[in-house]
């Protein structure tokens, strides 16, 4: 934990770095710059021109008219609104033209925030690009001055074919990551912190900015007996837990199950490992709805208990009050049932993501602590669990997440939502 900490604020002290850096370069390009390269602050080609790079001067001119175009054309029809996030609704009004009745200039909240954000995105991109090309024109200017050799436009494109085609390979894929995933995310960040919701649907309703008295309403800043803010952190501690426990037991119970089915000493591995294999390919909605029926109030189960006196035994030290024991319908039951048939259907699957980690842990690694008189537990857990987790750690992190969003298991077990 120590190394990984250490790691992360070195990480980050990279990170400021590398950003302290690039303003530095960029202060040191405007103030050292000879009129040329000042002049690139408003024509982002000038630097290029002075140097006789023609190519990069039309690119980044046609970069620079781009943005402008952006600006005046898309972004400051949806920016200005940005602040209350529209004040005209959609009302049908009588055109005396066609006498018909036709929809109003309204405005659109959504798309207002939405499009508000993607030109905030571009303008950051823009100025990202300005600084970096004033930075690159000022490198122009001391290659000059050093009689060093400046790469034509053939040269350069060559390179990014060559030792810097990392770079045109990602270029696409970051560009995409921004539109399709970071945009979307700040989208749902902003609504957080406005009064969305039912009522203020568009684009017959507006909706606007109301600041954190959502999150102070979520989390019982209005009185902890407010429905909605009381049930979300239920909900919320619940989820935490499933997520928890499902991931730790398939987690745990799959490496056991791995080690053990590796065992030189296990008859048959294969054909107990085609039994799990066959228990994934099972649809898990199918394999639900019959554990359903076995867990029910009148089910095999119960029956079972209640022929082998269980449900009695329950029912006098008060854990069951009524004749049956309530697997699905009973919060406390359904959760940890929730959990264990969890187990069941995961650990087969975890048990095929680890069958291969332990075949390669070093055997005189292993053979060394048997030397050193160390038992199968301390085995277990000094070397094997250490590069199991080294191994399988992002597939952990995965689980987890995953399980946070794992919804379909409760409603197919308990055949409704409110134990979830």
């Amino acid at each position: 934990m120590k190394k990984e900490s250490k790691g992360a604020v070195a990480a980050v002290k990279a990170f400021f770095s590398a950003i302290g850096v690039f303003f530095s370069g960029f202060g040191t390009a405007v103030a050292k710059g000879d009129i040329f390269v000042k002049l690139t602050l408003l024509w982002w080609g000038a630097g290029y021109v002075r140097r006789k790079q023609y190519v990069k001067a039309v690119i980044m001119t046609i970069v620079e008219a781009a943005v402008i175009l952006f600006t005046i054309m898309f972004a400051s029809e949806y920016v200005p609104k940005f602040g209350t996030l529209g004040t005209v609704r959609a009302e049908k009004v009588l055109n005396p033209v066609t006498m018909k009745s036709e929809f109003n200039d309204y405005d659109h909240s959504f798309k207002i925030l939405l499009f508000s954000l993607f030109s905030f995105v571009v303008w950051f991109a823009a100025i990202i690009i300005w600084m970096k090309n004033m930075m690159s024109v000022y490198k122009l200017q001391q290659m000059e001055e050093n009689g060093e050799h400046i790469n034509t436009f053939k040269e350069d494109a060559r390179m990014f074919v060559g030792e810097k085609f990392h770079i045109t390979l990602l270029t696409l894929p970051v560009i995409g990551i921004i539109i399709f995933t970071v945009i979307p995310i700040l989208l749902l960040v902003f609504v957080a912190f406005t009064n969305y919701d039912q009522q203020h649907t568009p684009p017959t309703e507006l909706f606007t900015w109301v600041g954190f008295s959502n999150f102070i309403t979520l989390f019982g800043g209005g009185g902890l007996t407010a429905t909605f803010g009381y049930s979300f952190v239920r909900v919320l501690g619940w989820t935490l837990v499933w997520s928890f426990f499902a991931t730790l037991t398939t987690y745990i119970g799959g490496i056991l199950l791995s080690i053990l089915l590796n065992s030189k000493k296990t008859r048959a591995p294969k054909f107990w490992r085609l039994l799990f294999v066959v228990t994934i390919a099972v649809p898990q909605f199918v394999s639900l709805l019959l554990v359903r029926n076995f867990f029910s109030d009148g089910g095999i189960v119960n029956t079972i208990c209640e022929h082998i006196h269980l449900t009695g035994f329950l029912q006098d030290i008060g854990l069951v009050s009524t004749n049956y024991i309530p697997f699905l319908s009973a919060p406390g039951w359904a959760h940890v049932m929730i959990i264990l048939i969890n187990i069941w259907i995961g650990v087969p699957y975890q048990m095929l993501v680890a069958t291969g980690v332990p075949m390669n842990i070093p055997e005189d690694q292993l053979e060394s602590a048997k030397m050193d008189g160390a038992k199968p537990f301390q085995i277990f857990v000094k070397i094997t669990m250490p590069y199991m987790l080294f191994i399988t750690g992002p597939a952990l992190v995965t689980d987890f997440v995953k399980n946070i969003n794992n919804f379909n298991i409760i409603p197919s077990y308990t055949g409704c939502l409110h134990n979830y």
